[in-house]
């Protein structure tokens, strides 16, 4: 009882941080029109409640765009991720479970004054493989990195090199903003960490020990190619939640995880993606960009 009566206490006390620095860095910028683009990281599939705008797209009313809007108190808002976006579904439709997705460019207009990027993770099915592939390859050698083998051909690390093909697709989806929000202040967001620093917790994240520094390399890696894209485009901010979501990797404590393990939570997300939680520090580290 001790126990779980301090947890409460320390999830509490997280949450109300949290929404102390979305309420300070809501008052430091004002913006009117704002719309979010991205893949189920930006959408957070079964966070409740979800949207039913497609209902197949996962979006939640309580991801980050949504707590984003509701701290900057925009007159518009408008969120067309949806989980499994790629790149290619800025431009083109994506066709979902019970229903099709609209180009998420169609969502921007000349007025948009704000617009947040979470896109990249999906392109060439590197997310997928990854959390596809190593949990059954733990067994093999429980101790060892037979992922980061599996994926090493010929001395070459197959998904890195597949990420270093990323940034090129996110700088022309940037190009494609600008061109149509010219006045918007973009915000690239990158992806919270999955796996910690240190630790293994197998019941959570069945990845072979070896493989949790090589799963933090690869995230590294991605954040790396979205970072360079909103350098070299020039007119765009990069959004760093790695750093922050450390201690909050899908090892933390229910409550204080940004990111849940390999088992589906039907009310509170699903595998692999954001808790609530996690939106809401994605939220927070945002608005902490924006002041």
């Amino acid at each position: 009882m001790r126990t779980r009566r301090f947890l409460l206490t320390t999830v509490l006390a997280a949450l109300a941080m949290i929404a102390s620095s979305l309420t300070a860095a809501a008052a430091t910028r004002s913006f009117q029109r704002y719309v979010a683009l991205g893949d189920s990281y930006t959408a957070g599939p079964l966070i409740p409640l979800p949207r039913l705008d497609p209902l197949g797209c996962g979006r939640s009313t309580a991801n980050y765009p949504a707590l984003l809007a509701q701290a900057l108190h925009v007159r518009s808002y408008t969120d067309a991720s949806c989980s499994g976006a790629d790149t290619t579904h800025m431009t083109t439709a994506q066709d979902v479970l019970l229903g099709r997705n609209r180009p998420q460019f169609d969502a921007l207009r000349t007025d948009t004054d704000l617009v947040t990027l979470g896109i990249g993770g999906n392109d060439y099915g590197v997310f997928g493989a990854a959390i596809g592939t190593c949990p059954g390859l733990r067994a093999s050698d429980p101790t060892g990195n037979p992922c980061e083998r599996h994926f090493t051909v010929d001395g070459v690390d197959t998904l890195k090199a597949a990420i270093a093909r990323i940034q090129p697709n996110v700088t022309e989806v940037l190009k494609g903003i600008h061109q149509r929000s010219p006045g918007a202040k973009v915000l690239v967001i990158g992806y919270p960490r999955i796996a910690p620093a240190r630790g293994y917790c197998p019941d959570v994240l069945p990845f072979a020990n070896g493989d949790y520094a090589w799963l933090n390399s690869v995230e590294v890696a991605l954040n790396h190619a979205l970072a360079k894209a909103a350098a070299e485009d020039g007119d765009a901010s990069y959004v760093d939640t790695f750093g922050p979501s450390l201690g909050h990797d899908a090892c933390a404590p229910r409550g204080v995880a940004w990111i849940n393990g390999k088992d589906l939570d039907l009310l509170a997300a699903a595998d692999y993606h954001p808790f609530r939680t996690g939106m809401a520090g994605v939220a927070a580290v945002t608005l902490s960009t924006l002041r």
